[in-house]
């Protein structure tokens, strides 16, 4: 459902963060790791639409992102590790105008700001917010609709435990629909059983997905050596 082939990357000249990489991931629920400073978030706002690859071809469920644009964007939800919604329209505005752009009536901009319990900011612009609320304004974008294809950075920072626990539970309802889910997190816990599979990256490439052990703590030790850069372990593709 999503596809990178090809991709390559620099911020600066002669210095690419992704060099030549190729991915392709299905559904169910991809942690994607690494050693700070590999990429891992480079190659979400690559997936997202927000940067534009120097080379190569970023595919939603086979459209072309930057070809067929509106088509491709409308199965997809990102929610970056920093805001990146305006920051003087109004929490309403934001979300009436996703509502639009994903077909939903009006109205769900309401009941979304009410999950993320941003009920009484509705009025109040994206400046005016603290990073939590920042970060539930995100997670209340992406609530709209019913996307297929989800990519979240860092989805549970700034969080307190109650949400949390909604995010994770709204992830694995997306998993349950057949969604696509990537997730960067330096918390793997609250993640590592219900993932299907791993990508690792390193040197501007990635290796993966990658099948995961079914024993819980070999999972998470697995999952442990692989984000500090340690891809020298027995572990096989995922099943095709």
């Amino acid at each position: 459902m999503i596809e990178l082939r090809g991709i390559r990357f620099a911020y600066e000249a002669g210095a690419p963060v992704l060099d030549g990489l190729d991915l392709r991931l299905g559904p169910g629920l991809t942690l994607l790791v690494g050693p700070n400073g590999c990429g891992k978030s480079t190659l979400l706002r690559l997936a997202a639409g927000v940067e534009r690859p120097d080379e190569g071809r970023v595919t939603i469920e086979g459209l072309d992102l930057w070809r067929d644009e509106a088509a491709a964007r409308r199965p997809l939800a990102y929610v970056p590790e920093h805001s990146d919604l305006s920051p003087y329209a109004s929490l309403s505005e934001v979300l009436r105008l996703v509502c639009r752009l994903r077909g939903e009536p009006l109205g769900r901009a309401v009941s979304a700001l009410a999950e993320a319990g941003l009920s009484d900011r509705a009025q109040a612009t994206v400046r005016q917010l603290s990073a939590g609320q920042r970060r539930r304004a995100l997670l209340a974008a992406a609530w709209v609709g019913r996307p297929r294809v989800v990519l979240l950075d860092e989805p549970l920072e700034a969080l307190d435990r109650g949400l949390q626990d909604g995010v994770l539970g709204w992830i694995a309802r997306l998993v349950a629909e057949g969604a696509a889910v990537v997730v960067v997190s330096h918390q793997l816990e609250p993640f590592a059983a219900a993932a299907t599979s791993v990508v690792t990256l390193r040197n501007g490439s990635a290796r993966g997905p990658l099948e995961l052990p079914r024993e819980a703590g070999a999972r998470l030790a697995l999952l442990d050596r692989l984000a500090r850069g340690d891809d020298e372990v027995a572990c096989g593709p995922t099943p095709a």
